[in-house]
């Protein structure tokens, strides 16, 4: 039975899997104000709770996400164990992939990732698969699921838990998942978990941008009473701040992060100039408060193969009287720009963006016949800052940000 769940558990939607490297992360001493607050939450012994973070595309919603997983995991429930943390369970939807773009699988993974970090419900949660096999059919109705795979082993826990921490799961890019009408019972599901009375403190960070359907499940009466928003106002000595992914302090943490990424490549080419520090502010505010352009405008200028200052001069050109949210369709525009035959890698960068699978290279070519799979490999090379191209070539193609596909799917294009 055990080993029926671990098949059936989607390892690739648990936040550190090596699916989803390279993981993006918070660079230490960004975007410290956020992970206070939200840590802050995950504290708080009171009551169950859901935290929602939501944000435009590229904001770091993914790098907090990680972030704040890798310091749950860290975090043992008691001092006196080695196997039990904090982290109860993740996962991150990915509409790459789809075993991860669907809520089908959801609970079934995040009962086998709390049942190896709390051993003691192990045996329950095996006896409940073999009484009933099709919990683990991902057309099972979400809601028995959920009580038998979420509440029933949290329950177990709660004279375990008591007196401990609370336990917190982590459930990045609700937006990821393609069925508006699953997502919205996902939430209202976990909602009604966390009211149930009689188990032990339990918190949700969940994160997604901010559309319509996603609004409307967070406004349920059901839901509301228990969500902690972010952004947020929060009150300190006769000051309000707001805190939020995109809020005035991000330039800072763009500039940091910038800084950081050009003393790393300064390291491996010794001869190279480091912009100065106008430079650096230039670069942080054509950002736009998003972490996706400063992250792809560094893999742009540090592809490995071009000249990083001819790279950099070009970045510094890009104009930065863009309308807000524009950002990083002009910095796709610059980098197809560049390209030996721009409309050619467009092409090949909407099929890769367009599959519900990634393929590996040779499929790709097999895909496109003779004609326009003659050069996938060559093509594709040249859109190293957008996409993940493995050095083994049985490994499949990725594009590296949802965003990818929503600017090839622009009709304006």
């Amino acid at each position: 039975t055990w080993t029926r769940l671990s098949q059936v558990a989607v390892k690739g939607a648990e936040y550190n899997s090596r699916e989803r490297q390279p993981h993006p992360k918070c660079l230490e001493g960004t975007r410290v104000d956020l992970l206070n607050l939200i840590h802050g939450l995950l504290d708080d012994q009171e009551k169950n709770k859901i935290i929602w973070l939501h944000g435009t595309a590229g904001v770091g919603k993914s790098a907090v996400a990680f972030t704040v997983a890798e310091r749950m995991r860290g975090l043992k429930v008691t001092e006196e164990t080695n196997v039990e943390k904090r982290l109860a369970g993740t996962f991150f939807f990915s509409r790459k992939h789809t075993k991860r773009c669907t809520a089908g699988y959801f609970f079934a993974t995040l009962v086998y990732q709390l049942a190896s970090n709390f051993p003691s419900i192990r045996k329950d949660v095996n006896r409940t698969i073999r009484d009933n096999p099709a919990l683990l059919d991902p057309d099972k109705p979400l809601c028995d699921q959920m009580e038998a795979l979420f509440l029933q082993p949290l329950r177990n826990l709660r004279l375990r838990l008591r007196g401990c921490p609370p336990v917190s799961f982590v459930v990045d890019a609700l937006d990821e998942c393609t069925s508006e009408p699953e997502l919205t019972d996902l939430i209202l599901s976990l909602a009604r978990a966390l009211r149930e009375p009689d188990l032990p403190v339990t918190h949700i960070l969940l994160t997604s941008r901010l559309e319509s359907h996603i609004c409307k499940a967070f406004q349920d009466e059901e839901v509301r009473p228990l969500v902690c928003e972010i952004p947020v106002k929060t009150s300190g000595e006769a000051v309000a701040a707001i805190i939020s992914l995109d809020g005035a302090d991000v330039d800072n943490d763009i500039y940091i992060f910038l800084r950081h990424s050009f003393k790393e490549l300064g390291r491996r080419y010794p001869n190279f100039l480091q912009p100065s520090r106008d430079q650096l502010e230039r670069l942080a505010i054509r950002a736009g408060r998003r972490f996706l352009v400063a992250s792809t405008m560094m893999k742009f200028i540090d592809d490995g193969d071009n000249d990083p200052h001819d790279r950099l001069q070009l970045m510094l050109e890009l104009t930065c009287e863009m309308l807000p949210g524009t950002e990083v369709y002009k910095l796709y525009d610059c980098i197809l720009s560049t390209c030996a035959d721009p409309k050619r890698a467009y092409l090949h960068l909407s099929i890769v963006a367009a599959l519900a699978d990634p393929l590996p290279i040779s499929q790709l070519s097999q895909l496109l016949g003779s004609g326009l799979g003659r050069d996938v490999e060559t093509v594709l090379m040249q859109l190293r800052s957008v996409m993940d191209i493995p050095t083994d070539s049985a490994f499949p193609v990725n594009i590296h940000h949802s965003s990818v596909r929503d600017y090839v799917a622009d009709p304006s294009k």
